[in-house]
């Protein structure tokens, strides 16, 4: 044995699991396929947002404690209690999240989130995206209200810190290409490095690696016609090894594997995910103005739920109209309510003083069927209600599709206007696994010596998910994954 534990990925997920098998006193060796520059996978890519439930202030201020005083008097935390995390996470997947694996998931959040902590992570409030400033004060809505400094680079860069502080050998630009198994057990991992195929023996394996989300060909088989076309929002590594290797050994495949996290994406982004712009990309003001397709026609309800509930499933809209893309348009009323996205330079937008003139530099729309669709829009909007971005305010527009919240007319220029596509971000489907996070073959009997966290699990996340509970279930099995498999390669 030349290790108790190797980690297959080098993302949250995979360096929580490391991190935990280290700290249960495992000899561990990390396996990232991605070279330094490019390592993380998805984590790299995101915002760092994590949902945590927690009671108020004081559970905030715990993970969080270097606040200004004069913020914290001026911001409402609210709550976010385990009931009401477990009930989001079961509504928006249409109540197919598997029961276990999402208590587990909620009731260890917060734990989760202070042992990472513990580790060197640092988290701070979503102040602009999660809480407008509204008369001097905040207030935070939709259950998401912490992430980690630094996004998503800063959450690997702290945990690749902490991880090789307590000894634990990491190996770049070294992918796993298949599982070692003897008598019905895996005992370690086959990888390629510097040009030649090494068998590393180990006591027990976690698989890391994220979904299949970077391959078009499975995208394409599993999720159905079209999704070979969309962006990837991340890693270009994410291509379902992990995945493969288990199958191959009798893994049973599990979840929603026609089901993915897409996201409205910038038009003219490139094909994967770029490290200079991280999330810069993606484009979630939409709940405060209209999105139209190339018919000139709205096709959602923009306002259907705080962003945190629909950013997620949106994107497959988007990728189902004609051409693949959409635009939004909001007018001067909102424009500085717009996230920091919508300021990068690297941006499809048009700008005008009038519809007609904005329509005519929005590319592949109908000019005169967009002018219709928001002269109605305007018609239907429900002026006596006041607009407030903080809470589901209920100022509809009577239109259809309706929109159900934050309606206000386009009637105040100038006009901005922004392309999107869909981006994908992490794939549903993948293995199934144990409430100890043990990967279970296709006979439904646990497998010893392999364990699995983040996306390659399948079970949890079905047609939509709550933002940022992605990062916290990789956090939460990958902790328990570590911990798991270094008690099997003791025994």
């Amino acid at each position: 044995m030349q290790y108790d534990v190797v980690v297959v990925g080098g993302g949250n997920a995979a360096l929580c699991a490391a991190l935990s098998a280290r700290e249960s006193g495992a000899s561990v060796l990390v396996l990232e396929r991605a070279p330094y520059a490019e390592r993380g996978g998805n984590s790299t890519f995101t915002a760092g947002a994590m949902r945590v439930a927690y009671a108020g202030r004081e559970d905030v201020l715990r993970l969080a404690p270097d606040l200004p005083a004069d913020l914290v008097e001026r911001t409402d935390f609210g709550s976010y209690p385990e009931e009401r995390f477990l009930d989001d996470l079961s509504r928006v997947t249409e109540y197919r999240t598997d029961p276990d694996l999402a208590d587990i998931l909620v009731r260890r959040s917060y734990s989760t989130l202070s042992w990472m902590r513990e580790k060197g992570v640092r988290f701070e409030p979503i102040y602009g995206r999660q809480a407008y400033q509204i008369d001097g004060s905040f207030t935070f809505w939709g259950g998401l209200t912490l992430e980690v400094s630094g996004g998503g680079p800063g959450l690997v860069d702290f945990l690749t810190k902490a991880a090789t502080a307590e000894g634990i050998e990491i190996r770049y630009g070294t992918p796993a290409v298949g599982l070692l198994t003897e008598d019905g057990r895996v005992v370690g991992v086959r990888a390629r490095g510097d040009g030649r195929v090494e068998e590393i023996r180990a006591g027990a394996v976690v698989l890391g690696s994220g979904g299949f989300e970077a391959n078009a060909e499975w995208r394409a088989r599993s999720l159905g016609p079209g999704w070979d076309l969309a962006k990837v929002r991340g890693s270009r590594f994410n291509t379902g090894d992990g995945i493969r290797m288990a199958l191959e050994i009798g893994a049973m495949p599990w979840g929603h594997w026609s089901g993915a996290h897409a996201v409205g994406w910038d038009l003219n982004a490139p094909a994967f995910g770029d490290l200079a712009v991280g999330d810069g990309f993606q484009k979630h003001s939409y709940p405060l103005g209209i999105m139209v397709n190339a018919l000139g026609e709205r096709f959602v309800d923009e306002g259907e739920d705080f962003r945190n509930y629909t950013y997620a499933k949106y994107g497959s809209r988007i990728l189902a109209q004609p051409g693949q893309f959409a635009w939004q348009v909001f007018d001067a009323k909102v424009s500085h309510l717009l996230r920091d996205e919508y300021r990068i330079r690297q941006v499809t937008k048009v700008k005008a003083d009038t519809l007609e003139e904005l329509v005519s530099r929005m590319d592949g729309v109908d000019p005169a069927a967009f002018l219709r669709t928001v002269e109605e829009f305007n018609a239907a909007v429900d002026v006596a209600k006041p607009f407030n971005p903080n809470v589901k305010d209920g100022r509809r527009a009577a239109v259809k599709p309706p929109k159900s919240n934050w309606a206000n007319r386009l009637d105040e220029p100038p006009y901005e206007a922004y392309a999107v596509t869909c981006g994908v971000t992490f794939t549903f489907g993948g293995l199934r696994i144990t409430e100890d996070a043990q990967v279970i073959d296709s006979e439904g009997d646990p497998m010893p010596g392999l364990y699995a966290c983040g996306e390659l699990v399948g079970g949890i996340f079905y047609f939509n998910y709550p933002g940022g509970s992605g990062l916290t279930s990789g956090s939460v099995f990958g902790r328990i994954a570590g911990a798991g498999a270094a008690a099997s390669a003791s025994v």
